[in-house]
């Protein structure tokens, strides 16, 4: 994103004075109570990594603290934002990274289709996020048995095509499939994996600002597989 363009805060300016001057006779939180929880407060991109782990363990061991998702917590974050993590997410409804991760609101800036694709429109949310928000760390969700992944070898084993704007998904992940058609092991998982690959490096190579970031330390992009049966997630990217 060239810097001689129209700053991302510019662009937001005539918004932003909207909505205070809206808001001017309502009592609303102060500077300081904007600022980041200071519960696990994380500063940089391990920790931020650190944190979701911890969070996962809690989800996985039945000690979840549901943090954060109280009203005082609302009223916090209704004057802004500061989430740590980005999440490029499946759409499944069984794969909600709050819960997952044992986080609350204001925590995580998610993003979540169906096969956790990094299209122009994604990947526009998540330099949002980055640029707007400084957050550390971008993981790549996807999760066993997707059912994306499956349509779209269904779709290229039986020749057919997905209804609709289901065909859009396939079309999307055909080229993750293919070259897996002859590998030993399981189609889908084996395809599930390279996906999540697949959508690391697309963040990286397809974004300048994500690239750059990475390269100054600041941020970090993983990938990660959540298990439907047991709730764990593992890095595998």
């Amino acid at each position: 994103m060239a810097r001689a363009q129209l700053s991302r805060r510019s662009l937001l300016t005539a918004g932003s004075a909207a909505a205070v001057a809206i808001g001017a006779t309502a009592a609303s939180p102060s500077a300081a109570a904007v600022a980041k929880p200071t519960d696990d407060t994380v500063g940089t991109p391990a920790e931020a990594l650190r944190r979701l782990q911890a969070g996962n363990l809690r989800f996985t061991s039945g000690h979840g603290r549901h943090p954060h998702q109280g009203l005082d917590d609302l009223h916090r974050l209704a004057a802004g934002q500061h989430p740590f993590a980005v999440t490029v997410g499946c759409a499944d409804s069984r794969v909600a990274p709050e819960v997952l991760f044992d986080q609350g609101l204001g925590d995580l800036f998610d993003n979540r289709v169906a096969g956790n694709i990094v299209d122009d429109l994604l990947l526009g949310s998540v330099e949002f996020a980055v640029e707007e928000f400084g957050s550390l760390l971008i993981v790549v969700l996807g999760h066993e048995r997707c059912g994306a992944i499956t349509a779209t070898v269904d779709a290229i084993q039986s020749g057919g095509t997905a209804p609709g704007h289901i065909g859009t998904i396939v079309d999307s992940l055909r080229p993750v499939v293919e070259p897996l058609l002859n590998q030993p092991g399981d189609l889908v998982e084996n395809a599930v994996c390279a996906n999540i690959a697949a959508q690391v490096r697309a963040l990286s190579t397809r974004s300048t600002i994500i690239a750059e970031k990475v390269h100054q330390g600041a941020l970090r992009v993983v990938g990660a597989r959540y298990d439907l049966d047991t709730g764990q997630v593992s890095l595998v990217a």
